[in-house]
This record gives structure tokens, C-alpha cells and sequence, in this order.
């Protein structure tokens, strides 16, 4: 049997799991041992300890003590105190050569500035035909922008109808194909031009991330993106912000993975300037998550001020210089990251950018654990970054992706 090397331990307290029939096992596990035994498999796993659909998580390669111990030592179920472990029939692929989230954002919920807007005209949901292709294209991922005035027209009250069943209804049929949906507040921390942790409460935005992980928290295809580059504001004001949903999120029971930006459009290139205030690279080490299990989103664009606002990239070489400094962030301070938006234009010196970007990835996928192209979507007609298929054309940029979706 392998060594027993834990890979990391993602303790989720009170989750409650979906329940396999005859166990309360999480569903897709198998029970491997009872409490105080050895939980014995091959390969790299996620291990399950618990009962009755109350769980403690972690990922190991070969086996795992049963006990308290090895799970962080917060026992999931105080009620139940005959545990069980399972591990998921699945393996981890630790030899990928690419990050485990790869994927797009289909943008359109987000677009129009008329609020709420009128649904077909001002702004359109994402197709599951789309979904489909990127799928077809070995894309396990989409981005989902939306307004968050759209979906709760009041703060702290009941999403719309409406907009809910678009949103909803979009998310479990593409989960249900088995693609992963972040679902991503587009709305750079304002909610109708209040800044959150100003205008804004930090209780609203947590009532806000309370009601989707409610809804949520039985789907791991679920990311939760805490909010679109949160900008002009203090960093302490935003970390405290972000802080408040993660509780709520924790609170309300879900174990899904949680994406975390910083100040400043949360710029990959600028995560330790101070020229918006407090950098991101000392504050942002204040997330607090009781279940450990969040990445940092970044973006990066790679136009002379990284605003993507332009079809030109500054170098062939840009790309992996404006993350690697990001990288050496995470690495030193054993933190996970993810890359929400890049794109370049149709041109040689961007494709040598963007592949040598996904490259830098690739080779430090130790702690970046994601991407996702900007973007695609139906009304986007000839946006320069778009790679929403025209007329059965695949775009220019699709190709250089497709070395990067094994």
C-alpha cells in the first residue's frame, strides 16, 4: 500500500452531504472503514468522515487514519458518535497536467444598464447549447455573470421569481451534464451604485450569498465567486465584506468551493501595489473560512494597462510576468489561486502571451487550481476576445485553448 500522504484537508464541520441509501454516505462514496480503522484505497481520493449525512473532508493518496484526528478534530455529527469514513469512487488526478477548472465565462445575464431590465432585450441567459459546445470542446467549466439587482430586487428579501428560474434553471441543467457553473455577482462590490461595507451592508451581501448557498449547498458543481473585481474602495472595507459572506455561506451549511477577489479589479499584476491603498498581497490574508476551502480569483489582461480594452498585448511574454509575481504570492503563503478572466486579441504576439500564460499555469498547478476565458456568450457578435462560435466557425482563440483541454 502507498505511504499515507495527506494532500490537503478541507474540513466542512456540519455539512450536510447528499445521502447514499443504505449509509448516509455522501453520494458517489464508498465506505472503506468504522471509526479507529485504517480507510485503505489506490491512488489520490477525497475521503469522507461522518455520519448521517454529516461530514468532514479531506484528500489523501493511499489511506487515512478513521478517526477525529485525522479530520481536523471537529467531529461533523456530535449526535452520532458511531462515525464512518468513505472515499469517493472517483480518483484525483495528481499527474494532470493542467488545472482541474478550465473553462469560459458565458456573459449576457449581466449585460444592459437598465435595472431590472426587460429579459430578451436588455440583457439574455446563456444557452445549454453553448454549454454543450465548450463542453464538447473538453471545457469542464463556465463562469455565469448576473446582476445581483436583477436577481434581489431588495436587499435582504426573496430573489425574484423570475430571474430565479432563468438563473436556476440554467445551473442544473449544465450541472447536470457535469459542468461546473461559478457563479459570479457582477457587480464590482455596488449594488444600484452603493459600494458594499458603505452604502451597503455587509449583513445585505451575506444575506445574498446565504440564499444561494442555501439553494446550492448539495451541488459541488456549484463555485461560489464572491463578486466581480470589487474596486475604489478600501481593502480592509472589502476583506471584512468578503469575510461576512464566507460566514454566511459556511453558516447556511455549504461545503462549496469559494472564489475570493481583491481590491483594485483584482489584478493579478497589481495584487501587491498599494497605489489603491492597503495591498491586496497583506490584506487579503485576512479571508477567514472555517471550511478552508476557497481560492483567490485574479484577472489579467495583457493590453498595456490591463484593462482589456484593447485587441494589442503588450509582449510575447507579458502574460506569465504579470502572474508570476501572484504565483510566488501563493506559493509562499500555501494559498490557491484562480485566474477568472483573460483574453487576447487575434493576433500572434497575443497567442504567444496567452499560451505562455496557460503554460505558467500548468507548470504551477500546485497552487493554481483554475481558468477561465473571457469570455463567450450569444449576443457578442465580433467582440474582439469572444470565442462564441459564428456560423458554425470556431473563433481564432478557441484554437490556441485547445491544447489546454485534454
Amino acid at each position: 500500500m502507498p505511504p499515507l500522504r495527506r494532500l490537503s484537508l478541507v474540513l466542512l464541520g456540519a455539512l450536510a452531504g447528499a445521502a447514499a441509501q443504505a449509509g448516509n454516505l455522501p453520494a458517489g462514496y464508498a465506505k472503506c472503514a468504522t471509526d479507529g480503522q485504517t480507510c485503505s484505497f489506490k491512488g489520490a481520493r477525497q475521503v469522507a468522515y461522518g455520519a448521517a449525512g454529516k461530514f468532514a473532508y479531506g484528500t489523501y493518496v493511499g489511506g487515512v487514519a478513521c478517526t477525529l484526528a485525522s479530520f481536523g478534530g471537529v467531529d461533523p455529527n456530535p449526535a452520532k458518535p458511531a462515525k464512518v469514513c468513505s472515499y469517493n469512487k472517483q480518483k484525483i488526478n495528481t499527474s494532470s497536467p493542467v488545472p482541474a477548472y478550465r473553462g469560459v465565462s458565458l456573459a449576457g445575464a449581466e449585460f444592459g444598464s437598465a435595472v431590472p431590465g426587460t429579459y430578451g432585450v436588455d440583457y439574455i441567459y446563456p444557452t445549454q447549447g453553448e454549454v454543450g459546445y465548450f463542453a464538447g470542446k473538453q471545457m469542464n467549466t463556465v463562469r455565469l455573470p448576473f446582476r445581483w439587482e436583477r436577481l434581489q430586487p431588495a436587499l435582504n428579501t426573496a430573489f425574484d421569481s423570475a430571474e430565479w428560474g432563468r438563473l436556476n434553471g440554467f445551473v442544473a441543467a449544465a450541472t447536470a451534464s457535469g459542468v461546473t457553473v461559478v457563479l459570479d455577482p457582477h457587480n464590482y462590490a455596488r449594488y444600484n451604485g452603493n459600494v458594499v461595507g458603505a452604502g451597503v451592508s455587509n449583513a445585505a451581501f451575506a444575506d445574498l450569498w446565504s440564499r444561494l448557498a442555501t439553494a446550492y449547498k448539495g451541488n459541488d458543481r456549484v463555485v461560489f465567486a464572491l463578486m466581480n473585481e470589487p474596486h475604489d474602495m478600501p481593502t480592509e472595507q472589502w476583506l471584512a465584506a468578503a469575510n461576512a459572506a464566507i460566514a454566511a455561506i459556511r453558516t447556511a451549511g455549504a461545503g462549496n468551493l469559494v472564489l475570493v477577489p481583491g481590491n483594485a479589479w483584482t489584478g493579478a499584476h497589481s495584487w501587491s501595489d498599494s497605489w489603491y491603498g492597503t495591498p491586496n498581497a497583506t490584506v487579503m490574508l485576512g479571508v477567514v473560512d472555517p471550511a478552508d476551502r476557497y481560492a483567490y480569483e485574479v484577472h489579467q489582461y495583457l493590453d498595456s494597462d490591463s484593462s482589456g480594452n484593447s485587441a494589442s498585448c503588450v509582449s510575447t511574454t507579458i502574460g506569465v510576468e504579470r502572474l508570476s509575481g501572484f504565483t510566488a504570492w501563493l506559493r509562499s503563503h500555501g494559498k490557491r489561486g484562480f485566474l477568472g478572466e483573460f483574453a487576447g486579441g487575434n493576433n500572434a504576439t497575443c497567442q504567444a502571451a496567452v499560451t505562455g500564460m496557460l503554460d505558467h499555469l500548468g507548470a504551477n498547478r500546485d497552487v493554481w487550481n483554475g481558468w477561465t476565458w473571457w469570455a463567450a456568450g450569444p449576443w457578442w457578435g465580433s467582440y474582439m476576445y469572444s470565442i462564441e462560435p459564428q456560423n458554425g466557425t470556431d473563433a481564432p482563440q478557441m484554437n490556441w485553448l485547445a491544447p489546454y483541454l485534454p
